[in-house]
């Protein structure tokens, strides 16, 4: 397992994300990269760290949120579809509305760049997390989902 100071990647790490520790399982870290009407964070997640499942709300075209992945290897999954591995590269668009997680594999550091488009009415909904049944059941590193 790689440690945090031998985990490459383009943008800072940042801190610890305690503000949200309570939505997420394991750690996760937060480096905020520009702020105004459209913030945009690099978001690291330790190997096994993965967000509870949310839902970004949102109306006149706003709310849907970009994740984009620069480093690592981690999932997203969208409810009641199957898991979509990402690696550097990898862009996600997720709609407003849609229940959803992401987060590290079990043996990987995974880091994403996040936004969520501006619009009226914007806002995070946090859900239950992802168990660890869940979890576990996802292929591995290197395996296809």
């Amino acid at each position: 397992m790689t440690d945090k100071t031998e985990f490459t990647q383009i943008f800072p790490l940042g801190e610890p994300n305690d503000a949200y520790a309570q939505y997420f399982t394991g750690q996760s870290f937060l480096a905020p990269l520009a702020s105004g009407s459209v913030p945009v964070s690099n978001v690291s997640f330790e190997p096994g760290c993965r967000n509870n499942w949310h839902i970004h709300h949102g109306t006149a075209g706003g709310g849907d949120q970009i994740l984009i992945c620069t480093a690592g290897s981690g999932w997203y999954q969208e409810d009641g579809e199957p898991p979509v591995s990402m690696e550097p590269g990898t862009v996600i668009r997720v709609p407003a509305g849609t229940k959803h997680w992401h987060g590290a594999k079990t043996d990987s550091w995974f880091s994403h760049v996040a936004f969520i488009t501006p619009g009226e009415g914007v806002s995070n909904e946090w859900l239950e997390p992802v168990t660890d049944a869940v979890y576990g059941a996802l292929p591995k590193t290197g395996e296809n989902a």
